[in-house]
């Protein structure tokens, strides 16, 4: 049972362990080719770091504020919910490994090999020396720990080899060994070597009887310690791997003498100084070994010890070669043409005469580039205003706009440098644009801003038309490969004039504008929905046909989940599909027995957020950047878009329903928390897939 002490709610990191428990389930699925299930291992691990680094280390800091947190934790203390966390990432941790055991083992019947330093034959033996030499030796850090007072800086996530070397009987007198220990028998030295991160992971061995072979890069290290730790006499030797989390917290300081962004720079720099918040280490390591290094390391009781398996960082199998195997990995859709809309001759003459929707990744992003693209060079256009988030790491959206910049038109980019984890791409490509000419806003004090959105003006008939596009995803060359987002292109005034409005409130955001078309956070999105719910709640009440559909990353928010149980109580029928976190409990009677959530883990990650409300038979349909979270209703700057073309309207209610009808890879989420799948009698449908068919029919039609 994940629900808390007054059985309203689930907590949310419970709830969140329960997502990853999903895409855990989708390594074990028999069902997916074998490659692509390392690389859901290698998802559930990256997800993990990710949540010690943010979520645990701010609950964390909660505890050691000697505050129990019940208030915010609703119902739990900041210790007891501490402990539950890591008593369940050790059970999905050990899970974790059997399933990797489990698929070695089927990679075999593929005649592909996963061998460790135990394994190597002669063959091997001179190619691995040599990788080791020229490629790998060059790259690696080695610490001896003996007559360090404490052990140096470990980087945040990174893999690290706990080295114990037992010396020989004789150890000479005089020399560099003697400086380091003391004339004792059998003397031991501990080193740590640094895992390369800038090395494959995963070394492809030479191919040999038709059979393939591949050395992860620790165990290649193992093998050639002799050569690494050559100075030393030793008897044996043994490698265990560490690995640490450091608390993601950004700390500002106040120097006023700082542009912003040198403070986001300088912070980011800072975090790799965060307080540890993780020790993960291989249970197999010697009890002495362990000890030297937690007393060196300062770890007691009171940190999250997470004893794990040989193997850490297993993030890294995301990148895990298929080695020209294609029945091993999912095949490569090929992103269609969105119907009606040609990528030949001008994309701003069509929008100008209808609205478009794109729908990546089963829509080729190039819409989004070529949009851009067209009005950096189209002498018409005369300013261009967009929102940045995420951007990828080789930007055709960034260059586009330095290209408007450099043809003379007015561009401003809201950037966001507080985008976790990417803040240092985007500070380079902040530099880069301003160094261009881009004119670039950091935001409002307080608030990030996380909306998507885009407006350009055009000069037509001696007047300024407005073009653009907002979107629920980030415009990222990237992620629109493997992230399910919808795009909305139009030229609706009714839209941009609005959209328009929140770029000035970036510049002047002392005056709150009004909206009658757009939700916008942090002023009207929460308000505006306790609305719709309310019409809804009223429609039921009299007898009208009251529905509530949503698609959305988290919700938690429990004021909104709040509202969503009262419509419940009213009758209101209500469908969720929820990707990840979900403090609402479903299907509880006399609070929210007309509620049924589910949950699609895939090939795609589930991104877009998606609102439909039935409205009496006339349903108003939104696509948004918010999730139902606190933070996107309150502290950032969201917009929700309403559709108005009912062509568009139709299809984005139909991706829904065939969202809503997968049982192939939905799960049904309770207070259980099994994550069971949604299994029935019904024509197979795998949403993801059928999603793809239903846009290549339209193309057909």
């Amino acid at each position: 049972m994940l629900e808390n002490a007054n059985n309203q709610y689930i907590n949310r990191e419970l709830s969140w362990l329960q997502f990853n428990a999903r895409v855990l389930q989708e390594a074990a699925d028999d069902t997916v080719p074998l490659v692509e299930r390392l690389r859901f291992i290698g998802i559930f691990s990256n997800n993990l770091d990710e949540f010690f680094k943010v979520r645990y280390a701010t609950i964390k800091r909660i505890d050691l504020a000697g505050k129990d947190g019940k208030n915010v934790l609703k119902g739990i203390s900041a210790n007891a919910l501490l402990e539950k966390i890591t008593k369940i990432v050790i059970k999905q941790q050990t899970e974790s490994l059997k399933t990797i055991d489990t698929i070695r083992e089927k990679l075999e019947d593929h005649n592909i090999f996963i061998i460790d330093e135990t394994q190597v034959t002669e063959d091997q033996d001179q190619f691995i020396r040599n990788y080791f030499v020229t490629k790998v030796s060059p790259a690696l850090v080695t610490f001896i720990l003996n007559d360090l007072d404490e052990v140096p800086h470990l980087k945040d996530s990174v893999a690290y080899l706990a080295v114990k070397l037992v010396l020989k009987d004789k150890i000479p007198k005089e020399g560099r060994i003697s400086k380091i220990l003391n004339q004792t028998t059998k003397e031991k030295i501990y080193a740590l070597i640094e895992i390369p991160k800038n090395t494959d992971r995963f070394v492809v061995l030479p191919e040999k009887d038709g059979k393939q072979y591949i050395i992860i890069l620790d165990d290649l290290i193992r093998y050639c310690m002799h050569i690494n730790f050559s100075i030393f006499d030793y008897a044996s030797a043994s490698a265990h791997m560490i690995k640490i989390t450091r608390d993601a917290q950004l700390d500002f300081d106040n120097d006023l003498s700082k542009s912003f962004i040198q403070k986001i720079s300088s912070s980011v720099k800072s975090r790799r100084d965060g307080e540890p918040v993780r020790f993960v280490y291989d249970k197999t390591i010697e009890k002495d070994t362990l000890e030297f290094l937690m007393n060196k390391m300062g770890i007691d009781n009171t940190d999250s010890i997470i004893p794990g398996g040989k193997y850490h960082n297993r993030r890294d199998y995301m990148n895990f070669p298929d080695l020209g195997n294609s029945d091993l990995i999912y095949q490569p859709i090929q992103p269609l043409t969105i119907a009606g809309l040609s990528l030949q001759g001008s994309l701003l003459d069509k929008i100008a005469k209808k609205d478009f929707l794109q729908y990546t990744p089963y829509h080729t992003f190039s819409y989004t580039v070529k949009f851009l693209r067209e009005s950096a060079i189209d002498p018409k256009v005369k300013s261009i205003k967009i929102t940045i988030y995420r951007l990828a790491s080789i930007s055709h959206i960034a260059s586009s706009l330095v290209n408007a910049a450099k043809n003379g038109k007015k561009v401003t980019v809201q950037i966001e440098l507080q985008a976790r984890f990417d803040e240092a791409a985007n500070i380079r490509y902040a530099e880069q644009m301003q160094r261009e000419g881009v004119n670039l806003i950091f935001g409002v004090t307080g608030l990030k801003v996380h909306c998507k959105a885009c407006v350009i003006e055009r000069e037509e008939k001696g007047k300024l038309k407005r073009y653009g596009f907002i979107s629920t995803g980030n415009f990222n060359e990237s992620t629109a490969k493997i992230y399910t987002d919808y795009t909305l292109f139009t030229t609706r005034e009714s839209i941009l004039k609005e959209t328009n409005k929140v770029f000035k409130f970036f510049e002047i955001n002392y005056k709150i504008n009004r909206y009658k078309h757009l939700l916008v956070s942090p002023h009207y999105t929460r308000s505006s929905l306790v609305k719709l719910i309310e019409k809804e709640i009223k429609n039921s009440k009299e007898g009208i046909p009251a529905r509530i559909r949503l698609k959305l990353n988290s919700l938690s928010d429990y004021d909104m989940i709040d509202k969503l149980y009262e419509a419940s109580r009213a009758g209101v029928k209500i469908d969720l599909i929820i990707r990840g976190i979900c403090c609402l409990i479903p299907g509880i009677e006399g609070m929210s027995e007309n509620i049924k959530v589910i949950s699609v883990i895939d090939k795609f990650l589930e991104h877009p957020r998606l609102f439909i409300f039935e409205n009496g038979g006339d349903p108003k349909v939104y696509i948004s950047s918010a999730d139902w979270m606190t933070r996107n209703l309150d502290r950032r700057v969201e917009i929700s878009c309403p559709i108005y073309d009912e062509e568009i309207k139709l299809e984005l209610m139909e991706t829904f329903d065939i969202s809503w009808n997968d049982n192939v890879k939905a799960r049904l989420l309770s207070k259980d928390g099994d994550n069971a799948y949604i299994r029935n009698e019904n024509t197979k449908i795998r949403s993801q897939v059928a999603t793809y068919d239903y846009y290549l029919q339209k193309l057909g039609n």
